[in-house]
């Protein structure tokens, strides 16, 4: 029962998402709840209760925070991670999604194939960047490390 069971994203300070970048956090957030391997480690004698759990994602003092709580919505532990790493492939990301935005649009299937293996690429990195700062804090799978960097990707958009 280590997983995500519903995620909240905190959003409310950032501008008015694109219709793209909507469709970028729907997909994740499906995604994320259709399968996903979440389980946060306890702190100094502390053991976390089994899961499932609820996580909420914002960003404050410009920090990623994730609070979680259990099933029944019971604060049972946060923690912060710097968004400083995540900044170059974050951006990398944007730059990538609007060049296979602008490709959909005009490009033949050939060319918006390199580019969405190239930002499958950055995703991949994005989401290793997250597994790394998630060390110590919670085990993620890899695809769950991508649909969260997504969203991380969405909160840090207009931050």
């Amino acid at each position: 029962m280590s997983r995500i069971c519903h995620i909240e994203i905190d959003d409310a300070n950032l501008p008015p998402p694109t219709p793209e970048i909507e469709q970028e956090r729907k997909v994740a957030i499906f995604d994320l709840l259709e399968d996903n391997s979440f389980d946060p480690a306890g702190r100094e004698g502390y053991e976390m209760p089994p899961g499932p759990y609820r996580l909420h994602l914002c960003i404050r003092e410009r920090r990623l925070v994730f609070d979680i709580s259990d099933e029944q919505d019971n604060e049972i532990g946060a923690f912060h991670l710097s968004l400083s790493p995540f900044k170059q492939v974050v951006k990398d990301y944007w730059q990538i999604c609007e060049s296979y935005y602008d490709a959909v649009k005009k490009l033949p299937p050939h060319q918006i194939e390199a580019i969405d293996m190239a930002r499958r690429g950055i995703h991949n990195e994005g989401a290793r960047v997250l597994q790394e700062r998630l060390e110590g804090k919670a085990e993620v799978d890899t695809d769950t490390a991508r649909r969260l960097f997504t969203l991380i990707c969405v909160l840090h958009y207009g931050s």
